[in-house]
């Protein structure tokens, strides 16, 4: 209804060429007319919902970067503690490996100082079992030598000799026998 209306006001103005140098009271009137109804009619039913999601659309905007901030700050405090757990784990890692070392030098050291006492232990049995076999071998010997000196006297006399005789040239013939070279050259070797 209201642009019909202009509309025939603004022909004729139109036709003349001069209406924006010299506007009409009457178009100006019904212009502002048009405009006031225009914004009181967008005041109340456009610029409501408009603004309503405006300002959605800036708390949601505002929500997502406090959101995102608060991520960054967890992020960065997730990856400071990963940093620092991850300096722990090295730490016990070293000290782990430096223990183990440790522990393998302590029994390294033990297990040669236990294969030195074992030798020696071993060394000195075989130290005295040569020495009780020598001592033996030259018991078995003196007695050979008196056995085969009371048989070689008997048979030279051709007569058996009294116990008495007997000791006598055993302990003769053991005097005569040096049994000290025997007893020396076994304990050396």
């Amino acid at each position: 209804m209201l642009a019909p209306l202009a509309h025939d006001l603004a022909t004729p103005l139109a036709a003349k060429g001069s209406f924006l140098i010299k506007p009409g009271i009457g178009l100006m009137v019904w212009t502002l007319l048009v405009f006031g109804i225009t914004m009181i009619l967008l005041a109340k039913y456009a610029f409501p919902p408009i603004s309503a999601a405006l300002e959605r659309r800036q708390r949601t905007i505002e929500e997502s970067l406090d959101t995102a901030e608060r991520t960054r700050a967890d992020a960065e405090q997730i990856l400071t503690e990963y940093r620092e757990r991850l300096r722990e784990a090295r730490e016990q890692a070293d000290e782990i490996i430096q223990r183990a070392r440790q522990t393998a030098e302590a029994h390294e050291h033990e297990a040669k100082e236990r294969g030195q006492e074992l030798v020696s232990e071993a060394s000195q049995r075989a130290q005295r079992e040569i020495e009780a076999a020598t001592k033996r071998a030259l018991d078995d010997i003196r007695n050979e030598v008196a056995d085969l000196t009371i048989m070689a006297t008997e048979k030279v006399t051709r007569k058996a000799l009294t116990p008495d005789d007997q000791k006598r040239l055993v302990e003769e013939a053991l005097r005569e026998m040096d049994f000290s070279g025997l007893a020396s050259g076994a304990s050396s070797n």
